[in-house]
Order: C-alpha cells, then sequence, then structure tokens
C-alpha cells in the first residue's frame, strides 16, 4: 500500500511537473531586461504563463541554428530590423497567423509572410545645435548639400540604423542618386564616424559639429541621464522630411522561433505585446513610439511634436540591405 502510494505521489509530482514547464515560455532577447521585465511581469500576472528571458548582445540567430530543433527559444525579440531580417533570411522563424496581430499592427510593420512583427518605431532624426543653428526644416537629402560642410555627425555608416536609413533612400531615389548623396554627407561631416547616437549628440554640445544623426528615444534616455541632460539640452530635435514622404522610422520586434517548444504560449505573448497595456508600457519605458494606432506616445515624447513618418513597408528595406551595404563600402564612408 505504501509503495502505491509513493508511485501515485511521484505520478502527481510528474503531472505537476509537466504542468508547470507547459506555463513557461522562453524569450531570447536583444533588447535588455529592464526594458522590458515590468511588461513581462504583466503578462505572468494576467496568464499565469512565466517568461524565462535570455538576454544577449549579439549572435542570436546563430545560437539557435546551433540548438536546432533541441532550442528551447519559443520567441525572438530583437532591438532593429536587420535582427529580425537576419532570423527570417536563415529560415529560423516560424509564420504566424493572428487576427489580433493584424489588426494591433499595421501592414507596413510587418512581415507580409507573418515572419516578424514591429513593437515599437523610433524615428531617424537629425538634430541641431540650438546655438548655432536652432530648429531645421530639413530633409534626408540636405545632408550632403555642401553649406552643412564640416558641420555632420554621425556614428558608423555600417550600424544597422544606418543602414536602414540608406536602404530607404535606395528605395526612394536608387542606387546612382544614394550613391552620390552619400559621397556627399561624408565630405560634410565633421569627423570620422565614430561612437554610438548620443556620442553624437555630445559632439554638438561640445562644439565639434552642429548636426548629428540619431534615434528619437535617445534624446529621452539623455533627458534621464544627469550627465548628458546637458547635452540633450544642447540640441533641437528635427523630423525630416515633413513636406514629402517622411521621417524614416526603424523598428524593435517580434518573430516565432521556428521549433518553439511552446508555440501556443508564445503566440499568446506576441499578442499580448501588441495590444494596449504593452504599448503604453513601452511607450513611457523606452520613449519609443507605439505601433498600435489608437496607444498614444509617453508625454516628453508627444512634447516634442506630431510627426510625418515614412510609409515604405518596413520589409522592403531588406531589399535594399545588401545594396546600401555596397554604397557605404564603395564611397568608404567610415574611411
Amino acid at each position: 500500500m505504501r509503495f502505491m502510494k509513493r508511485l501515485a505521489v511521484l505520478g502527481f509530482a510528474c503531472v505537476t511537473s509537466m504542468a508547470n514547464a507547459a506555463d513557461s515560455i522562453t524569450v531570447y532577447s536583444y533588447r535588455q531586461a529592464f526594458l522590458i521585465d515590468p511588461i513581462l511581469a504583466d503578462f505572468t500576472k494576467e496568464t499565469g504563463i512565466k517568461v524565462n528571458l535570455v538576454f544577449t548582445k549579439q549572435g542570436i540567430a546563430e545560437r539557435i541554428a546551433r540548438e536546432g530543433r533541441l532550442s528551447p527559444a519559443d520567441l525572438v525579440l530583437t532591438s532593429d530590423f536587420s535582427r529580425l531580417m537576419e532570423l527570417a533570411d536563415k529560415g529560423l522563424v516560424a509564420s504566424v497567423d493572428s487576427q489580433t496581430l493584424a489588426q494591433n499592427i499595421p501592414a507596413n510593420l510587418r512581415s507580409p509572410n507573418g515572419d516578424w512583427f514591429a513593437l515599437t518605431k523610433r524615428v531617424r532624426n537629425i538634430y541641431s545645435s540650438k546655438e548655432r543653428l536652432g530648429p531645421l526644416d530639413i530633409d534626408y537629402e540636405d545632408l550632403a548639400d555642401p553649406k552643412f560642410k564640416g558641420k555632420i555627425c554621425t556614428r558608423s555608416g555600417k550600424h544597422p540604423y544606418n543602414i536602414s536609413l540608406v536602404a530607404s533612400m535606395i528605395a526612394h531615389h536608387g542606387e546612382a542618386d544614394t550613391k552620390t548623396w552619400l559621397e556627399g554627407v561624408k565630405a560634410n561631416l565633421a569627423r570620422k564616424p565614430q561612437g554610438n547616437d548620443r556620442a553624437q549628440v555630445k559632439a554638438v554640445k561640445e562644439g565639434l559639429c552642429d548636426i548629428a544623426i540619431g534615434n528619437s528615444y535617445y534624446l529621452g534616455k539623455m533627458l534621464q541621464d544627469p550627465k548628458q541632460v546637458p547635452w540633450a539640452e544642447a540640441v533641437n530635435i528635427n523630423f525630416p522630411n515633413q513636406k514629402n514622404r517622411g521621417a524614416h522610422i526603424n523598428v524593435s520586434g517580434m518573430a516565432l522561433a521556428k521549433y518553439a517548444p511552446e508555440r501556443e504560449n508564445a503566440i499568446k505573448l506576441m499578442e499580448y505585446l501588441s495590444g494596449q497595456q504593452a504599448q503604453q508600457t513601452y511607450a513611457e519605458l523606452n520613449m519609443e513610439y507605439p505601433v498600435k494606432a489608437d496607444v498614444k506616445p509617453s508625454k516628453l515624447v508627444a512634447s516634442w511634436g506630431d510627426y510625418k513618418a515614412d510609409e515604405l513597408p518596413i520589409h522592403k528595406l531588406a531589399e535594399y540591405h545588401g545594396a546600401a551595404v555596397k554604397l557605404l563600402d564603395q564611397v568608404k564612408f567610415d574611411l
């Protein structure tokens, strides 16, 4: 009898263990934990599904490919579109057909095949010195104008944010005109491309240049850091191309892993991340623009004013990614 009771207890323990395992999912993330932990905690509270977050700065695609069918990854969160493209190109994602995702995320911000979905938008802005230039009505094309010679700072042209911008220029103008534009921008640089987006704004504050290229949310991040507040306060944030196609945007996003062990629960998280509460939290925590149309940006971000966004489908950037890298090499942009 004792033996039978022990078997029953062991059996119950096994079933309980399996149930617990089924109520958790594993997320591989390029986004740092502090940026998304509050959102994941709310998801767990609402659904009872625990989220195991695995953060890394690089190499997620290689890791999933190496793990193959035994990969524990259910969902991948990325900090830019190029990472989503890499996962899709290597066949490491699974297509998702979800009415909720289709309703919450505009068509130009998701894969036509359901391979990936945007979660937030970030504008590639042009910052100008308040002291020396003031606010500008400016287009990306104007960065090649000789009047800005020796006045522009930017990070490496090979950074995903800039490759994406160059790809959008090719989509709108073709390779030949974009190459001419890149040559003009290079001729106007105040220094060799270096540092991150914040470093460019710092350079404006220090008088090394008058114009900096950088993502919108970095301004909010700098205003939260006492040491960097003077940098942020030294510039105006300008939304480019407001009289024509609109400002270029990049996205953070998500993709279902190809061999997701907990596919159903992973899709529940994807739908949750596209919903009202998560989108609002994203906006407040990260100072990025929500993809869900009826969710407003944070008060700080809203204070920068409304803007017109380029509606070029994000997946089109993938088509011109290789050409963008080729042109950057041809003009030796970083040298």
